[in-house]
């Protein structure tokens, strides 16, 4: 068996050999580390037992490490170039399936019945970072059974998805990767681990689907329209904000009252809120503003 593509020099090889351009507009960053990539399988917990769908396999670097690593790996690339070097580099793994699509138009609750009954997947990714957002929250709420999404990601992204209130970078991700997981920064990665070098550091994040939501809320819909409308105009109060919301069709007077029975005072901005305290904010108006 040849070596893996984890080394660097694997890695421009078959590059040179396919004379392989790197796209801008599809964020392409390969990772020439394997110390990162052992991590990355460690953190997601992959076991024979598991089916991982990959977002975005590159030129298959860690699909080799999951497939080692996994029963079953679906990888998803929107890059038609690179299916020639996939059929190469995964030649000698049978448990890989590469999908050339776009992972936002793919139906990926219809993926998980036929390759693993509908049971929880992980889920793998090293994403580009302008999409990452959109990927992300299209998992989470596409009601697919997902075990554990481990995705490589800016490192700014990464912090911004496990802060609380009162950190500058706090805002309407944290609290929706909040809601649907536990996130944990498994590693920082600096840019000499890919090729060609990002301009920034990235970070290995872990989201742990939660068992049970940690709020209860009768709307989460107008939760998230609340959160978005709240830090939509930071510096503005909450207050502000809610009436100034295109889509928050709420009075005035039904946004001071729900305000208030949070036992805030009124001047408050929606980045001092936490998850708990918006969930109250939107059953308040499902309970009295029908």
């Amino acid at each position: 068996m040849r070596e893996k593509l984890g080394n660097p020099k694997n890695t421009i090889e078959v590059i040179q050999k396919y004379q392989f351009a790197f796209q801008k507009k599809f964020g392409q960053n390969f990772l020439i580390d394997p110390h990162v990539l052992d991590k990355i399988i460690g953190a997601a917990g992959v076991t024979k037992e598991d089916m991982v769908l990959e977002i975005g396999p590159g030129i298959g670097t860690m699909t080799q490490y999951l497939a080692e690593a996994a029963r079953e790996v679906v990888a998803v690339e929107i890059d038609n170039n690179l299916i020639p070097i996939l059929k190469e580099t995964l030649a000698e793994y049978d448990n890989v399936t590469v999908i050339n699509e776009d992972i936002l138009k793919v139906d990926i609750k219809k993926l998980t019945e036929e390759h693993n009954g509908g049971r929880p997947i992980k889920v793998v990714a090293n994403l580009p970072y302008y999409i990452t957002t959109p990927i992300i929250m299209g998992l989470f709420e596409s009601n697919v059974p997902i075990d554990n999404i481990t995705v490589m990601v800016q490192k700014e992204v990464a912090d911004r998805m496990q802060v609380g209130p009162g950190s500058k970078d706090y805002g309407a991700l944290s609290l929706a990767v909040q809601y649907y997981a536990e996130p944990y920064i498994v590693a920082n990665v600096p840019p000499n681990c890919f090729i060609p070098r990002p301009n920034v550091g990235s970070a290995v994040i872990r989201l742990t689907r939660h068992k049970e939501m940690p709020v209860q809320v009768a709307d989460p819909k107008l939760m998230f329209r609340l959160i978005r409308a709240s830090f939509n105009q930071r510096r503005k109060t909450l207050q502000n904000g809610l009436n100034n919301a295109p889509d928050v069709s709420f009075t005035k007077e039904q946004i001071m009252a729900a305000i208030e029975s949070l036992g805030v005072p009124a001047t408050i901005r929606g980045e001092a809120l936490d998850l708990q305290q918006f969930a109250q904010l939107a059953n308040y108006f499902t309970e009295n503003c029908k």
